[in-house]
């Protein structure tokens, strides 16, 4: 049996048409989706397959449109008899890494990260908070930056995610990641991205909607995991229900350890890195790690069947 690692994709992989063939071709994916606008007591389904993408890409919808494809991708692989040997996911991902260890039910995870997505876009004045991708430094040299915007009055700029050799994302302030932009290309800095995102995810600011989070993670039942799963908060294998759910609080506002998490699943031992879930962009990520490790995106029919085939080949 081949040794594979599921990685799940966080808000920004939304796209509009997302599922949907999985929705026609599918009947365990059929009856997901239809028990998710039930849950949600909304057509989610309607919005991902045919928009608006202004309306998709709000936090409150991104995310559990993203959890719902990803689970339903897993389910279906699950079907054919394939399960992972370990997972992970990034930001929002962690919950789909979850559901596919068992640690939550789907049933419950799905309004959690519509409500994790509500407090995150309520944690933050509106068009106060923003976020940016920083290309070609590493973290060290970033946080140094950062450091000296950090000590001035009312400006509060972190790192958000180390997502993979020479790409950090920071988080903060508009006035603050501005000054940081600045003093950034001023040491070299090439490229600093703005990213189109409604807050000041996985930074300090995020401590207001972490506390809530936490009231409404009280609520739900976070069981041990069958499968490990590599968490972002510390990049380390997690599989006991307290240490799950204290780190769910707290990946709201530390930074997304994905390049040592990638490191790690390297050194697993593993024959493949599977990304589960609508988009690309996880795969991209590894291949930047390390362009020899084995990879699958596995999102629509037809790399459904190609990752299904390859498995199920005799080594």
């Amino acid at each position: 049996m081949k040794r594979v690692a599921f990685v799940f994709p966080g808000q920004g992989s939304q796209s509009i048409g997302m599922g949907k063939e999985l929705y026609q071709h599918f009947p365990i994916a059929t009856k997901l989706f239809d028990q998710a606008d039930q849950l949600l007591e909304t057509s989610l389904t309607t919005l991902m397959f045919e928009g608006p993408d202004q309306e998709l890409t709000h936090t409150a919808n991104a995310q559990p449109a993203l959890l719902l494809t990803s689970v339903a991708i897993n389910n279906i692989l699950n079907e054919h008899g394939i399960f992972p040997t370990v997972t992970a996911g990034h930001s929002l991902g962690e919950y789909s890494a979850l559901v596919a260890s068992n640690a939550l039910t789907f049933q419950e995870a799905l309004p959690l990260v519509r409500k994790r997505g509500q407090l995150m876009e309520q944690a933050y004045p509106k068009g106060k908070g923003t976020m940016a991708a920083v290309l070609g430094l590493d973290s060290d040299e970033i946080q140094r930056t950062l450091d000296q915007v950090n000590q001035q009055d009312e400006e509060m700029v972190d790192i958000a995610n180390m997502n993979c050799p020479g790409q950090v994302v920071i988080s903060g302030t508009v006035q603050g990641i501005d000054k940081a932009t600045a003093l950034l290309k001023e040491n070299g800095v090439k490229r600093v991205l703005p990213l189109n995102v409604s807050g000041p995810f996985h930074s300090r600011l995020m401590k207001p909607a972490a506390e809530q989070f936490a009231e409404q993670l009280d609520n739900v039942n976070v069981n041990n995991a069958d499968i490990p799963i590599y968490a972002n908060v510390t990049a380390d294998r997690v599989s006991t229900n307290e240490e799950i759910a204290d780190l769910l609080v707290k990946q709201l506002y530390s930074p997304v350890r994905f390049e040592e998490t990638i490191e790690k699943l390297i050194a697993d031992d593993l024959d493949a890195i599977v990304e589960v879930g609508n988009g690309k962009v996880l795969t991209g990520l590894v291949k930047k790690v390390n362009r020899r490790t084995k990879t699958f995106t596995v999102q629509d029919p037809e790399s459904i069947d190609k990752f299904i085939k390859w498995y199920k080949e005799e080594a």
